[in-house]
């Protein structure tokens, strides 16, 4: 009789990334300054009730949390593997302050007009999350401290750190990076990393 082998594993590296030493931290510009008094968090746009949310820091800290493990991949090329994210589902997020029905796309706003936008569907996954902790402890602030956008499926540009709003977005419109060459949608299994790489679709009009 013949063995059936076991299938093989499916790779969590994707193609063109390497597993570096320790966990570097990159960002652009300056860390902000952390004021509990007065942050809030936003949720604008085409929300379902046609009103903007907003959460204080002790509203927003105080959400149920849920807690995920997920790699990390940096459209540098290095990827840190099995990160240990806690903090506020999008579901949770969404359920509170639920988007319009014909709701396409999200901008995700940080500090200093920072943004980055995803998909709806990117957005609902179940491991995309407002974290607050890194691996059973506060996120540091070089890493987003106090809310970091966890979208562990695509490019970590995408991964906005010190977040400051929701935007329910009806058409899609680029962030940040993506109006300076990055690709819209950022699939690093599809090594999406540029936007001269994006095919129709694929990017606003």
């Amino acid at each position: 009789m013949v063995e059936q082998s076991e299938p093989p594993e499916e790779p969590r590296l994707p193609p063109g990334q390497y597993v570096p030493r320790g966990r570097p931290v990159i960002h652009y510009g300056r860390v902000p300054t952390f004021r509990p008094a007065t942050w809030q968090l936003h949720v604008m746009g085409a929300t379902a009730s046609g009103e903007q949310h907003r959460f204080t820091w002790p509203q927003f800290s105080e959400l149920p949390r849920t807690t995920i493990v997920a790699d990390f991949h940096c459209v540098t090329k290095f990827s840190i593997m099995g990160n240990e994210w806690s903090g506020v589902s999008t579901e949770t997020l969404m359920k509170i302050a639920p988007p319009a029905p014909d709701v396409k796309h999200v901008m995700i706003w940080g500090e200093y007009g920072y943004s980055a936008n995803i998909r709806i569907g990117d957005f609902a996954r179940s491991q995309t999350m407002f974290a607050l902790e890194f691996d059973e402890k506060p996120i540091s602030a070089e890493r987003g401290f106090p809310v970091r956008m966890i979208v562990p499926h695509l490019y970590a540009w995408k991964s906005v750190k010190w977040v400051r709003a929701v935007e329910y977005l009806l058409e899609d419109k680029r962030g940040f990076w993506e109006e300076r060459g990055y690709h819209n949608i950022a699939d690093p299994w599809r090594e999406q990393r540029y936007s001269y790489q994006e095919e129709a679709g694929e990017g606003p009009p």
